[in-house]
């Protein structure tokens, strides 16, 4: 992966969203706006040095570019990449989001959208076109998303944790909660099982509930094996966090999985968000498989919510 300037070096610092069509890059652009970044969306390849001449700007930029730009091509996006690489002033990193030909084509089906290389065409054939085209960009990316299992809440929480702005005040903790069976989350920094502690699922009076709930919480907290586990995982998060502030990250993801994701390791997430919030640690929290329960599926909106 080639190597770019440090933003925290650079006077400028710009963040460049491609990959094929509707790999989630509108999504990915208001991911970096939340995050800090000032969103430029199909800007020509020829005006983007423009924005690194003179004065440092203002905060980071964010630009979309894809084969819908009024100048694109490989050649010049490229060159304009390895040009800026070389500027002291520039901090320059190419973000490509990637994604399973096959989810592609259904994002295509679902939206009715036609494929911008291939307008008389199956969306197929232009996706095809259009992943030869993009290899090159893709083999010289200093991030590489694959979108293919993420849904767009999955991607704005792994930009968060990539490029959540600098300058924000101390370490941000991010916990997440979420189930085995489908697979842990994206971008794990640490990552704890909670399968053994007792499950609430088997009490039915429980089970319809999710371990934010009070009598959840009790049951799981009644395990013998709950207190030493959660006092030893506490005192293990605490022991690195300062060491992680010392090496320079930003931020830290901590996972907390269980078999269904909706008590044991809500529970504990909780909880310890709970503790390192109350001794001034910066945290977030998600609970992945309770966001999905909760969120009907959404009107198709920019390629299927992309």
């Amino acid at each position: 992966m080639p190597d770019a300037p440090g933003p925290a070096r650079a006077m400028h610092r710009l963040v460049l969203v491609t990959g094929p069509s509707g790999a989630g890059r509108s999504t990915a652009i208001a991911a970096l706006e939340d995050a800090g970044f000032e969103p430029i969306d199909n800007l020509p390849l020829t005006l983007i040095p423009r924005l690194v001449e003179g004065a440092p700007l203002g905060r980071p930029v964010a630009l979309g570019v894809d084969v819908r730009n009024r100048d694109f091509s490989i050649a010049a996006l490229l060159d304009l990449v390895g040009t800026l690489r070389r500027s002291p002033d520039v901090g320059i990193e190419l973000l490509f989001l990637d994604c399973a030909p096959g989810t592609l084509v259904r994002r295509y089906a679902a939206t009715r959208r036609r494929h911008p290389l291939a307008p008389a065409e199956t969306p197929a054939a232009g996706i095809a076109r259009e992943a030869d085209l993009l290899a090159p960009v893709r083999a010289a990316a200093d991030h590489l998303i694959d979108t293919t299992d993420l849904t767009p809440h999955d991607l704005r929480a792994e930009l968060q944790r990539r490029f959540a702005a600098e300058g924000a005040a101390g370490l941000a903790v991010a916990i997440q909660s979420f189930s085995y069976k489908r697979g842990a989350p994206p971008g794990i920094d640490m990552m704890f099982d909670c399968r053994f502690l007792r499950n609430p699922y088997w009490d039915e009076a429980l089970r319809p509930r999710d371990g934010r709930d009070p009598a959840v919480a009790a049951f799981v907290a009644a395990d013998p094996m709950f207190a030493p586990f959660f006092d030893r995982l506490a005192g293990l998060v605490e022991l690195v966090l300062p060491a992680q502030v010392a090496e320079g990250k930003a931020h830290l993801a901590i996972g907390l999985g269980c078999t269904g994701g909706q008590h044991r390791s809500v529970t504990v997430a909780e909880k310890l968000a709970e503790r390192l919030a109350a001794r001034g640690w910066r945290v977030s929290i998600r609970h992945r498989e309770l966001e999905r329960r909760a969120e009907a599926p959404p009107p198709p909106v920019k390629g299927d919510g992309w």
